[in-house]
C-alpha cells in the first residue's frame, strides 16, 4: 500500500511542471514584494518572476488554444499577449508621470514592428532554410497585413498630422472616434477569421490547405477538458500576478533604461519585447514544423490585436490618467512604418516566400532596433 501511495506521489509530482508553480510562486512573491522598496538582488528576483510568469502564461493560453483548434488558437494567444501588455502599459504609465506621455505609442508601435518585421521574417527564415519556399495563404495573411496597416496609420500616423490638439496627439473626439474604429476592425476581423471565411486562415502544404485539427495530424492531441480549464484558471493568475509584478518592477526597468543611456523610449521596446518574446517561440516552433500560415496568423494578429484592443483601454483610462496621450509617431518611424507595409505586401502577395524576403525583415526589425537606440 505504501509502494502504491508513493508511485501515485511520484505521478503527481511529474505532473507538477514549471507552467504550474511559476504562477503560484509568482503570486507569494506579489504578495511578498507589493510596496515595498527593493534591493537590486530583489529586483533581480521579481524580474526574473516576472518573465518566467509571461512565460508561463503563453504556455497556458497555447493549451486553452490548442484545445479550441484554429485559427481561433492563434486569437487566443494573440488576445492573451495583448492583456500582458495593456497591463504593463497602463501600470507603467500611472507611476511614470510625464515621462509615460508616449509609452503607449511607443509600445504599440514596437510590438507592430516587432511582430511584422521580427516574428514575420524569422519564421520565413526559418522555414525556408528547412523547407526552401514556404507557401502560406495570400488571402488570409493580406487581409490581416491590410488590417494592421489601417490601424497602425488611423491611431500612430493621423495624431501627427491633426491639428485640434498641439502636438502629436488625438483631441478627445478624435482619440474616442480611433479607439472605436479599431474596435470596429479587430471584431471584423476576428469574425472573417473564425466564421466567415475561415478557411484563409489554415496551414497550406504543396498537397494544399491542411486542417491543423485533424485527428491524423502529427501535432499533439488536443488537452482533456479538465486540462484546458486548469489551464485557464492558471492563465488568468499568471495575468493578475504579471499586472501586479510589473508595477513593482516598473521603477527598475526605467532606472535601468536610463542608466544604459538609453533614450526614455526604448522602455516601450523593452515591454513589446518581454510580452512578444513566447509569441516569437511559438511562431518559430510552427514555422518549423511547415505550417507558415500559423506564423503569420501570430505576427499579424498580434499585431492587430495590440492596436485594436490596446488604443481603445489606453483611450478609456486616459479619462483618469494625469497628462498627455502622445500617440503620434515621428518622422522616422513613420518611414519605417511605410517601407514595412510595402515590404510586406510584396512579401504576401504572391502566397509564397524564400530566404531572401524572411531577411528582409529581419533588416528591417535591426533597423528598428538600432534607431530606437540611436535615434
Amino acid at each position: 500500500m505504501c509502494q502504491g501511495v508513493r508511485m501515485i506521489a511520484v505521478s503527481r509530482l511529474r505532473q507538477l511542471s514549471w507552467t504550474t508553480v511559476v504562477p503560484v510562486l509568482g503570486a507569494v512573491v506579489l504578495a511578498l514584494a507589493w510596496g515595498r522598496d527593493l534591493g537590486a538582488l530583489l529586483v533581480t528576483v521579481v524580474g526574473v518572476v516576472l518573465a518566467a510568469t509571461v512565460l508561463a502564461a503563453v504556455h497556458h493560453a497555447e493549451v486553452v488554444a490548442l484545445r479550441v483548434g484554429e485559427p481561433f488558437g492563434s486569437l487566443v494567444l494573440a488576445v492573451a499577449v495583448t492583456v500582458i501588455e495593456v497591463a504593463l502599459i497602463v501600470t507603467m504609465m500611472i507611476s511614470g508621470g510625464d515621462d509615460a506621455a508616449s509609452l503607449a505609442r511607443d509600445t504599440v508601435f514596437a510590438a507592430v514592428m516587432i511582430t511584422t518585421n521580427g516574428i514575420v521574417g524569422l519564421s520565413l527564415l526559418l522555414g525556408a532554410l528547412r523547407y526552401g519556399v514556404t507557401l502560406f495563404n495570400s488571402e488570409g495573411s493580406g487581409a490581416a497585413l491590410a488590417t494592421v496597416a489601417t490601424l497602425a496609420t488611423l491611431s500612430l500616423v493621423l495624431p501627427t498630422f491633426t491639428s485640434s490638439q498641439p502636438g502629436p496627439e488625438f483631441s478627445g473626439p478624435q482619440l474616442a472616434f480611433a479607439a472605436l474604429a479599431s474596435l470596429t476592425l479587430y471584431g471584423v476581423f476576428v469574425f472573417t477569421q473564425t466564421v466567415r471565411h475561415r478557411d484563409f486562415f489554415l496551414p497550406v502544404t504543396p498537397e494544399g490547405v491542411k486542417e491543423v485539427d485533424d485527428e491524423n495530424d502529427e501535432h499533439a492531441s488536443p488537452p482533456t477538458k479538465r486540462a484546458a480549464i486548469t489551464s485557464l484558471c492558471l492563465l488568468l493568475l499568471a495575468l493578475v500576478v504579471v499586472v501586479g509584478l510589473a508595477k513593482v518592477e516598473s521603477p527598475a526597468i526605467e532606472d535601468g533604461v536610463r542608466a544604459a543611456g538609453f533614450p526614455p523610449s526604448f522602455v516601450g521596446v523593452v515591454i513589446a519585447m518581454l510580452v512578444l518574446l513566447p509569441e516569437t517561440l511559438a511562431a518559430s516552433r510552427a514555422a518549423l514544423r511547415q505550417r507558415i500560415q500559423i506564423s503569420l496568423n501570430l505576427g499579424y494578429g498580434s499585431a492587430m490585436a495590440s492596436i485594436g484592443l490596446t488604443i481603445p483601454v489606453i483611450a478609456v483610462a486616459s479619462i483618469w490618467l494625469e497628462g498627455p496621450l502622445l500617440l503620434g509617431l515621428s518622422s522616422t518611424h513613420m518611414v519605417l512604418l511605410a517601407l514595412t507595409v510595402v515590404v510586406s505586401v510584396l512579401t504576401v502577395v504572391p502566397g509564397r516566400a524564400t530566404r531572401l524576403q524572411g531577411s528582409v525583415h529581419l533588416v528591417l526589425m535591426a533597423a528598428f532596433l538600432f534607431l530606437a537606440v540611436n535615434p
